[in-house]
């Protein structure tokens, strides 16, 4: 009976979490539900934001009550999201492989663990931190010196790397700072996962005749393929959602889809702090409530991304599987 009664209260608990997310998903459909049924599909195809004539009196469409002039459209927020997100994470990953194989195989037993916690330390620094570091040392750095290197260079055979680039806000610029923030969570996991590694692994490799490196390469790391999906995706999540920061140097743009990667963009995460100011100022109230639905759809995008990292070590285990068998 106890054991029964420990397990009940071990579901209760561990439903928490399930039913908190299901609640904040059911929450944003509910409340955002006005703007669904104006803004339709169209809402993720139309790259124009504009909150009508806020000192006229509402008035009704569709059903529902809006401010003459009024369009939402949030198709350059998805194109700058997921564009400074798959940026900084194409720089984070080999980061934060490299950074593991460091931390777990080249520095000494004594100092792994003082040089482990300053990395970890990186995931404790709040964004506004990393923000700032951006605006007043990353932005002024990239535009004046980097920038118009990497134009005179890239820019010649790849238009999109290309002049002008800008005074440093943009894209290019958020996605470095996100793979800052980004960075701690792959190189951790890997590390821990690396440590973890039976040493009869390396030490049968060696035997064989392989180099330190061989070892690591074709045996230590295949047996951690799993742990840097799951990381890999964790970290996916974090730089989706990432506001502050990427507020702070991404420039900020509005109804502005990004033609060179230097260009200034806005983010789902970013674009709903920015805008909720002006937005609670529309009578009508719909502005706040199509803030919500872009919330919702940021938040249907991490549980997809979520769900993709789920179905990628599914498919990757039934694999395996199959080759034993």
């Amino acid at each position: 009976m106890p054991a029964m009664k420990f397990r009940a209260w071990l579901a209760l608990v561990a439903g928490i979490l399930p039913a908190s997310l299901a609640a904040i998903v059911l929450f944003l459909a509910i409340y955002s539900w006005p703007a669904m049924h104006f803004n339709g599909l169209g809402f993720v195809a139309r790259d124009t934001w504009n909150l009508g004539n806020l000192y006229a009196d509402p008035i009704m469409r569709h059903g529902v009550q809006i401010q003459p002039g009024a369009t939402y459209g949030i198709l350059f927020l998805i194109v700058g999201t997921l564009l400074s997100t798959l940026i900084a994470l194409a720089i984070a990953l080999p980061m934060g492989v490299g950074a593991a194989i460091f931390l777990a195989e080249a520095v000494p037993a004594r100092l792994r663990m003082w040089i482990s916690f300053l990395v970890e330390l990186l995931m404790a620094i709040p964004s506004v931190v990393f923000g700032l570091w951006g605006y007043v040392v990353v932005i002024p750095f990239l535009g004046q010196h980097l920038y118009p290197l990497i134009a005179h260079s890239l820019g010649k055979a790849i238009p999109f790397f290309g002049e002008p680039t800008g005074s440093g806000y943009g894209l290019l610029t958020a996605g470095i700072v996100l793979s800052l923030m980004i960075v701690p969570i792959i190189a951790a996991t890997l590390r821990d996962a690396l440590v973890s590694q039976p040493t009869s692994l390396r030490e049968a490799a060696l035997g064989l005749g392989a180099t330190r490196f061989e070892a690591l390469w074709k045996v230590m790391l295949p047996g951690t393929r799993k742990t840097l999906i799951g990381a890999t995706f964790l970290a996916l999540g974090r730089a989706l959602g990432e506001t502050m920061a990427v507020l702070m140097v991404s420039g900020n743009a509005l109804n502005y889809l990004p033609h060179r990667i230097y260009d200034p963009v806005s983010t789902m995460a970013a674009f709903i702090v920015s805008q909720l100011d002006s937005a609670l100022q529309d009578p009508s109230g719909l502005a706040v409530r199509s803030l919500a639905e872009i919330a919702f759809v940021l938040a249907i995008i991490s549980i997809v991304v979520n769900a993709l990292a789920r179905l990628l070590l599914l498919v990757w285990n039934n694999s395996q599987r199959s080759v034993v068998v």
